[in-house]
């Protein structure tokens, strides 16, 4: 077998959810007006509404949990409320073992988390015994990736990670009132403690997928770059590849620009 393979991650950063009301609605930032009356302002959905956690989840470091935050919907037709529920995306992909190369996950060593309106992620310390939500206002996350509670194995060795990459959309950047995935998607990097918070990719870009390295234990990830600076993706834009080592993750960059 070649040594050198990619794992191409075809549901990496780009689909979390078989519905498409994340792609429709999102996150409502301003007041909207539905009729011509100006008086008849109904304020929808915006950043200022009740969020509400579906449990704790067990990440690769005992010391530290984590529990998925997710925007608290109203249905007017049925007077109830409802949140998207917990999803993970699973990989099972066994290389072969005389490689010592086993995982489960989509990347190795970490686990994938989404979810519809999926808005913030609480991070717990039980060793500071304190928390906090790893972003300081509602975004929309689109995957988050933490460590994995689960050992999987590269060359042999078990892959202990200790930090976080989260794809969000988190600002109104073609100015739709909305944030959605006709936004811009941003792509950061926490550390083990939820702290140092970065961008991986450059504000200007939009990742829209990538591709994993065993062999080097990278993530190459893809990114149009919103050239003409309208605060969305066009099919004529140019994508450019950046790279981060999942070993190192202090190494990352720019591989190739159209």
């Amino acid at each position: 077998m070649n040594k050198i393979f990619f794992l191409l991650l075809t549901i990496f950063l780009i689909s979390c959810n078989s519905s498409n009301e994340l792609d429709k609605k999102g996150l409502q930032v301003e007041e909207v007006t539905d009729s011509k009356d100006s008086k008849n302002v109904i304020k929808k959905d915006s950043l200022d509404f009740k969020v509400k956690s579906l449990g704790v989840l067990l990440t690769g470091n005992p010391n530290v949990r984590i529990a998925p935050l997710f925007k608290l919907n109203y249905n007017e037709k049925d007077k109830t409320y409802y949140t998207g529920s917990r999803e993970f995306h699973y990989n099972y992909y066994v290389d072969d073992l005389k490689e010592g190369n086993y995982w489960q996950n989509i990347i190795p060593g970490f686990d994938a988390l989404y979810g519809y309106n999926l808005v913030n992620i609480f991070h717990f310390d039980h060793q500071e015994n304190k928390g906090k939500n790893l972003f300081e206002k509602p975004v929309l996350i689109k995957t988050c990736y933490y460590p994995s509670s689960r050992v999987d194995t590269l060359s042999f060795q078990p892959l202990n990670r200790n930090f976080y990459m989260i794809s969000v959309y988190d600002e109104d950047t073609n100015n739709d009132k909305y944030i959605n995935s006709k936004d811009l998607r941003r792509f950061y990097f926490f550390d083990k403690n939820g702290e140092n918070m970065s961008l991986i990719i450059p504000k200007k870009y939009s990742v829209i997928g990538a591709d994993y390295d065993a062999d080097n234990d990278y993530l190459y990830i893809n990114a149009i770059h919103d050239l003409n600076k309208d605060g969305k993706t066009s099919d004529d834009e140019p994508i450019s590849i950046f790279y981060i080592n999942l070993k190192n993750p202090v190494l990352k960059g720019l591989i190739y620009e159209n």
